[in-house]
């Protein structure tokens, strides 16, 4: 009687959150698609009368494959026994030693689930500002953030990107 009546709770909320047409869902920006071989950039009219695309910049995601070196592709940055500083990691939480001799425009690995990997979007999507707060960070990852939203995002969804210094007292974030 109690197992049944969480099941029943269980169905009311996923009827109320994914099915109810009255609240906005993440379904109104993306829809699952199966992969047809489309195309970067193009436009498909879905039954609902809206246009929808595909935003992979497939160009981008190909030349991050065939990169190789320290760091590439989220793999481990090999340390030779003098490059290894506890301090480093005392001071910023990781080896700034290792963050400073990986390249800026590194490649990262696809982590998504396959089915993520063919979502269709909304044509049009909002623009979004995006805000970094940092205290005391490392110079070269916060560049390597800023690199990042800025080689994988369109320029149509970016406002803009705010910087906030929350109060570091080191002389080179100044």
């Amino acid at each position: 009687s109690v197992r049944l009546g969480l099941y029943f709770k269980k169905l009311t909320f996923i009827f109320l959150i994914f099915l109810n047409p009255h609240l906005p869902s993440w379904n109104q920006y993306c829809v699952l698609t199966f992969p047809l071989g489309l195309g970067d950039g193009q436009l498909y009219t879905w039954t609902d009368g809206l246009k929808r695309k595909d935003w992979h910049d497939y160009g981008s995601i190909h030349k991050d494959a065939l990169r190789s070196g320290k760091g590439e592709h989220g793999k481990p940055y090999p340390l030779t026994e003098e490059d290894r500083d506890d301090s480093a990691y005392r001071e910023n939480g990781f080896n700034i030693f290792v963050s400073n001799n990986i390249a800026l425009e590194r490649s990262l690995p696809d982590i998504r689930h396959a089915n993520c990997k063919h979502k269709m979007y909304l044509e049009k999507l909002p623009n979004t500002s995006i805000i970094i707060p940092f205290h005391n960070e490392g110079w070269t990852s916060l560049l390597r953030t800023i690199h990042s939203i800025i080689n994988r995002t369109p320029d149509s969804l970016i406002a803009e990107i705010i910087l906030v210094d929350d109060f570091s007292d080191r002389g080179n974030i100044k």
